[in-house]
């Protein structure tokens, strides 16, 4: 990835296909079924009485205002995705959507990751962002290469064994 390609994808969201899918099913959920709910809400709260001093009421304007927010987000999130079609990426060097077999040179302990975008990281799944320090710091490198990374416990040397889809 070329200097010009990280600042154009450095505002932009990168997913992939099936990480696209599943922002949108969210956001239908939220647009239809959360909205309607959060709105069964208010309407029952209002029935509470005096608006002015009906802390449900207040608690449901505030999930209203929180679930807009975030249907906002997840539209503009959307509308700016870039999604990565997977069986494209080049597996001769790290990139989002391969997996790389790492050698922590400390431990001497094999790891494998799958570098994602940020919106699809999920350490349970190691699936790490092209944001996080080991992602970024793994993007652009080829199989052999011994790299330092600085992660929140310090330094770590690891060397790439292998890079695949």
């Amino acid at each position: 990835m070329s200097e010009s390609e990280k600042h154009e994808h450095s505002n932009k969201t990168v997913v992939s296909s099936e990480g696209m899918r599943k922002l949108e099913e969210e956001l239908q959920y939220l647009s239809t079924t959360r909205r309607a709910e959060v709105a069964e809400q208010i309407a029952v709260a209002r029935g509470f009485g005096d608006l002015s001093e009906n802390a449900e009421y207040d608690d449901a304007k505030n999930e209203q205002s929180r679930l807009e927010a975030q249907i906002m987000e997840l539209e503009n999130t959307l509308r700016t995705a870039i999604v990565i079609d997977e069986s494209n990426v080049s597996t001769d060097r790290v990139n989002i959507g391969t997996t790389v077999r790492i050698l922590d040179l400390e431990f001497n302990e094999e790891e494998e990751y799958t570098i994602v975008g940020a919106r699809e990281s999920d350490a349970a799944s190691n699936k790490i962002s092209n944001e996080s320090p080991l992602g970024a710091a793994l993007l652009g490198k080829k199989k052999g290469e011994t790299i330092k990374v600085q992660v929140p416990s310090g330094t770590i040397e690891v060397k790439i064994i292998d890079i695949h889809r």
